[in-house]
């Protein structure tokens, strides 16, 4: 284990709460310490749920581990059972009530309570978030669907003439990011190709819901992390397709039609005529001219990672300088992306590595968590949130989905404006010592009231001073021409310039940076 201030996932119990909360008729026992409880405050106060999710801890306290703690489960599953009447039930243990070893799963099968109940042993100290709600929700699907599996090596039965295809979304969760809104475009989607949708799970399902997934004539995976072990069992027991392609971006969205078209037998034709994004003209237009080769890096869940590459490359014309993921589970999709866009990917879940690695690279745009929107800022570099671990801002109450045709247009508005904002604080930095446009005069719609304007050269001495403060701590100092000399960098690769600059500095020798050493580094660098 390794002491960190942030994670990027949580302990696998919380990614069992994930699907318990999403989940209606459901209740999950965890045995755990007071202390643990704080994975409460994630679906409260972050995703704003109007309620708290359907979790019973024991709770139990460091004098109980002197007595009969597997006597405490046993007491909190059978209220819990008796409190909330569940239909099914989910028992397992925190990180740390694993390491006393009292079994949940065997202790609950002993009550013989008269719902499913469906045990979780989930290793706390290999694995993470993602996978505990890959795991939960597999053994779910298993507990609840298998007593309706066919015979083994039987035939599906051909789907009733006129009646339309039937699919089941699978993988959206709660505290997940843009699950919601993602769900409805994609059904309105999959309702204008002629498709109806089944059973949509985890989120909203019930376990009722869970036992008929069998039913539908094929699995829609919106989620390959949450989904994808779930799907395949689906696939081997009720020899239900499922599909590969997560419809993030304009093209993927238009292979994902294709996708559900084939399998379903149905024409997209219209569908794919009428295909509603602004991003595919944007980018043919004059204006996207400035986002052309834009130097962008790119971390988070495999799954929002690769969709997001192939929009900066494909669909905006970026390039891809750095890509990653904290989702040991699927890096080999990662770095297969990685390969064909021509860098090395980027497997860890070490904030810091990553921090690193943006540093190094200087890129102009990066896409990733909240955990890089806090590195982006730090490193004075433009930033968009495009996958989990997020803060309360990115579960808006608009409607704003990642997937289909109108999640396009939403990530075409998240990778741009932060690039167009950054062009319009350049040029705002550009004329702050203009006697018309400084800091200090008013704006001249009021009238001519305005305070006198300052000098200019006054402002940029003061600039200047504040600068150089900072370079003298770092044992070199800029001469006021370099300062404003730099300032007329854009902001956004401004600090690369600085770096790179006061490293050729200390390389040769030189204790002040002069527009002469400013340029002379910028041709160094340049080669």
């Amino acid at each position: 284990m390794q002491l960190t201030v942030w994670t990027y996932e949580g302990p696998p119990h919380v990614g069992a709460m994930r699907i318990a909360t999403a989940m209606e008729g459901i209740h999950y026992v965890l045995h755990a310490p007071q202390g643990d409880t704080y994975a409460d405050l994630l679906f409260t106060m972050i995703e704003r749920r109007d309620k708290r999710p359907p979790v019973t801890y024991t709770t139990f306290e460091a004098r109980d581990l002197g007595t009969d703690t597997a006597e405490i489960f046993k007491n909190a599953a059978r209220e819990a059972y008796e409190r909330f009447q569940p239909q099914a039930m989910l028992v397992g243990a925190s990180c740390t009530a694993e390491l006393i070893q009292d079994d949940p799963g065997g202790l609950a099968k002993a009550l013989a309570l008269p719902i499913p109940v469906v045990p979780l042993e989930l290793p706390s100290y290999q694995r993470k978030e993602n996978w505990g709600a890959s795991e939960t929700f597999y053994h779910l699907v298993r507990a609840l669907a298998g007593p309706h599996a066919p015979a083994p090596g039987s035939e599906r039965p051909p789907r009733d003439a006129g009646r339309r295809p039937r699919c089941n979304l699978l993988g959206p969760t709660a505290l997940g990011f843009r699950h919601r809104d993602d769900v409805a475009e994609i059904t309105r989607l999959l309702d204008r190709l002629g498709i109806d949708v089944a059973v949509t799970a985890p989120l909203g399902a019930t376990p009722a819901d869970i036992a008929r997934l069998g039913e539908a004539d094929f699995n829609v995976v919106l989620y390959p992390e949450i989904a994808q072990t779930a799907a395949g069992w689906l696939t081997r027991t009720f020899r239900q397709p499922a599909t590969k392609t997560v419809p993030i971006g304009f093209g993927a969205t238009i292979d994902f039609v294709k996708e559900v078209a084939e399998i379903a037998g149905v024409d997209p034709t219209a569908v794919l005529a009428g295909a509603p994004s602004r991003l595919p003209w944007y980018s043919r237009s004059v204006d996207s001219t400035y986002l052309t080769g834009k130097r962008v890096f790119i971390f988070g869940d495999a799954t929002h990672v690769v969709a997001a590459a192939r929009i900066a490359d494909k669909e905006l014309g970026f390039k891809v300088v750095g890509l990653g993921t904290y989702s040991r589970e699927f890096a080999r999709d990662v770095r297969a992306a990685a390969e064909h866009y021509g860098v090395e990917a980027l497997i860890t879940d070490d904030y810091l590595e990553v921090e690193e690695k943006v540093a190094e690279l200087h890129p102009e745009l990066v896409l990733g968590t909240q955990m890089e929107r806090h590195i982006a800022k730090r490193l004075r570099v433009p930033c968009a949130v495009i996958s989990a671990p997020v803060h309360v801002q990115d579960f808006p109450a608009r409607y704003s989905p990642q997937m289909g045709f109108e999640g396009a247009n939403v990530i075409f508005d998240t990778f741009v404006h932060p690039l167009m904002m950054g062009l319009e604080e350049h040029l705002l930095g550009m004329f702050r010592g203009d006697f018309e446009f400084h800091d200090e005069v008013q704006p001249s719609h009021l009238g001519h009231g305005a305070a006198p304007a300052q000098d200019p050269t006054q402002i940029k001495e003061a600039e200047v001073e504040k600068t150089e403060i900072v370079s003298v701590a770092q044992g070199v100092t800029w001469a006021a021409e370099a300062e404003q000399e730099l300032r007329k960098i854009p902001f956004f690769v401004r600090g690369k310039a600085r770096r790179n600059t006061e490293r050729f500095a200390e390389e040769r020798g030189l204790a002040t940076i002069t527009v002469e050493t400013l340029y002379d580094a910028k041709a160094h660098f340049g080669r």
